[in-house]
């Protein structure tokens, strides 16, 4: 507890990295990690795009707000959704989850109808809602597993998503560009890593029912 508690003061935003590169074992537990966060109905509408192409990086640098981070740190991930999700893929998913579970047949189908009845009578713009929502759950996760392997990380929502798509071509692959997350190890002179965390009171945040 004390070295989970260590390492979330320790982490910030961070605004300029060094060049120092990140070991692939660390890469490999920050993947695993992503592969590991839970999802709404254990659907996985998503994909984790690990940009390490400088020259790719570099275009996305003006469809970033100018942010550096994006090129500068030593990976880029990019967390994206499905552009759909259709019956096809809830019944690869069940099928998947029976198998690994050994579920009977018929509470598979029972479950992949009760998810399909929620994905064909929900609005569009819900579903793509709920989509994005879904990506934020994998954020938290891989900016808390960065701290707690001494990564440093910058989650960022101020992109062109739709430049993002274009250049990294995602469109082509039926997904979406929702968040941004350089990730890498800070630059000494960066000045933001001396300001004091700043955080309310534990009995401004929680209210007890």
């Amino acid at each position: 507890m004390k070295e989970l508690l260590e390492a979330l003061n320790w982490r910030y935003a961070v605004k300029k990295f060094s060049t120092k590169k990140i070991p692939q074992e660390k890469i490999d537990i920050i993947m695993e990690s992503l592969r590991l966060t839970p999802s709404s109905f254990g659907l996985q509408t998503w994909k984790f795009i690990l940009v390490e192409d400088k020259i790719i990086r570099e275009k996305l640098v003006s469809v970033s707000w100018d942010q550096r981070q994006v090129a500068d740190a030593s990976h880029l991930l990019v967390l994206a959704r499905v552009a759909n999700v259709s019956d096809a893929d809830v019944d690869k998913w069940t099928g998947f989850l029976a198998e690994k579970q050994n579920m009977p047949t018929d509470k598979k189908d029972a479950y992949a109808n009760m998810i399909k009845g929620y994905l064909n009578n929900t609005p569009k713009e819900m579903i793509t809602s709920w989509l994005e929502k879904q990506l934020y759950i994998v954020l938290g996760n891989l900016m808390t597993t960065c701290a707690l392997v001494e990564i440093d990380s910058c989650p960022m929502e101020g992109f062109n998503g739709k430049a993002y798509d274009d250049i990294l071509g995602l469109d082509k692959l039926g997904l979406k560009s929702v968040l941004a997350c350089p990730i890498g190890y800070r630059a000494e002179d960066d000045p933001y890593q001396h300001l004091a965390k700043a955080r309310y009171a534990m009995e401004d945040l929680v209210i007890s029912i």
